[in-house]
């Protein structure tokens, strides 16, 4: 999209591959903006106060100049395709990707058991791979199933969402809510775990129910739409380069602490976009920050081991920094002195434990 946004690709010819085509509301993006991003457009829902249920504290909190947003899965996939749809020089083949090889003589790629040969193109892949365990290795999974519910009476303020519900019970390990209300009777609540290993199927489903009974105290209402999706949460060190140039959660766009992705997607689209424009190499595209992947893996070190409980830590964050600190924290965007404040909020003596195991 962002390729096409620029016309100076026309003369390119472009083939996007995927095992299945995009026809269902099959999943959900949500992220924070202080301007309007490249898919304002579709953004669904934005919110401009969110809610915090912690440990022995909770709080509503404004957080101008950010916006919440929300981006449904097939609002982007009916844009995106529309869009791409007027454009001859780019072709989408639906197909099961087995392998590629780069020769001398070219690219062979075998889509459906088929071989089909593409002379030496720019290759770029999302398929995530997870890698074997290695020594040191932290492999912590971010699994969800959400509800859209109507509710028959009026219950929800759209006004607010609920970030981070923690009221639930922790006995799966870190486990909360969010609360995304469309209107005063519609929502999307999802139940989100960081664990090594998902649940039962009928476990999601039993603690949604819970969840609504209990906490939102809805009766009566109806199931709209559902979803259900895994992230990977590790420490490994992901590769951009290599025979092709490794995109999205596969090439290490996924924040390793707490799942976040889609923002740092688009960051990394966008650097992509600028080089080929500019005809420099794509190794030139900085990397995140050494210090960030640090924070990140110490933090995920403490989830891993449980040293303490996901619940308290980001009660702590939200309790004694703004939320604005914590969200630029989150984007990878706060400065050295602003993160050293987010990092003194939290307990010194099992961090800098996590921090030796991750050095």
């Amino acid at each position: 999209m962002r390729m096409i946004q620029t016309k100076k690709f026309a003369e390119k010819k472009i083939l996007l591959l995927d095992r299945q085509p995009k026809t269902s509301n099959d999943r959900t993006w949500c992220f924070w903006e202080t301007k309007n991003g490249f898919f304002d457009e579709i953004v669904f829902k934005k919110w401009d106060m969110l809610s915090f249920f912690g440990d022995n504290f909770s709080s509503v909190m404004p957080i101008a100049p950010y916006q919440y947003k929300m981006i449904r899965g097939i609002d982007f996939y009916n844009y995106s395709f529309k869009e791409i749809s007027h454009h001859n020089n780019i072709e989408v083949v639906v197909a099961e990707i087995g392998e590629w090889r780069r020769e001398k003589s070219g690219t062979t790629i075998f889509l459906n058991g088929q071989e089909y040969s593409l002379g030496n193109p720019v290759i770029f892949n999302s398929i995530y791979k997870p890698a074997d365990n290695e020594s040191g290795s932290i492999q912590l999974l971010q699994h969800f199933k959400g509800w859209v519910i109507e509710s028959d009476k009026p219950v929800f303020e759209p006004q607010k969402a609920t970030m981070m519900d923690f009221r639930m019970h922790q006995d799966y390990g870190t486990t909360f809510v969010y609360v995304l209300p469309f209107n005063d009777r519609t929502a999307l609540v999802e139940y989100t775990l960081f664990t090594k290993e998902l649940l039962p199927a009928n476990k999601y489903d039993e603690e949604i129910r819970s969840y609504i009974e209990t906490f939102l105290d809805i009766g009566n209402y109806r199931i709209k739409e559902e979803e259900f999706g895994v992230i990977p949460m590790t420490n490994r060190k992901f590769s951009f380069g290599g025979e092709a140039w490794n995109i999205g959660t596969a090439g290490g766009q996924t924040k390793a602490s707490s799942g976040y992705t889609f923002q740092f997607i688009q960051k990394q689209s966008q650097q992509i976009v600028d080089c080929l424009l500019k005809g420099k190499s794509l190794d030139t595209i900085s990397r995140t920050p050494a210090r960030f992947r640090f924070y990140d893996n110490t933090l995920l070190d403490i989830l891993y081991h449980d040293t303490i409980s996901g619940k308290s830590i980001f009660t702590r964050l939200f309790k004694k920094n703004r939320p604005q600190q914590v969200l630029r924290f989150l984007d990878n965007e706060s400065s050295f002195i602003g993160e050293l404040k987010i990092i003194s909020s939290l307990p010194a003596w099992p961090f800098l434990k996590a921090a030796l195991r991750q050095l």
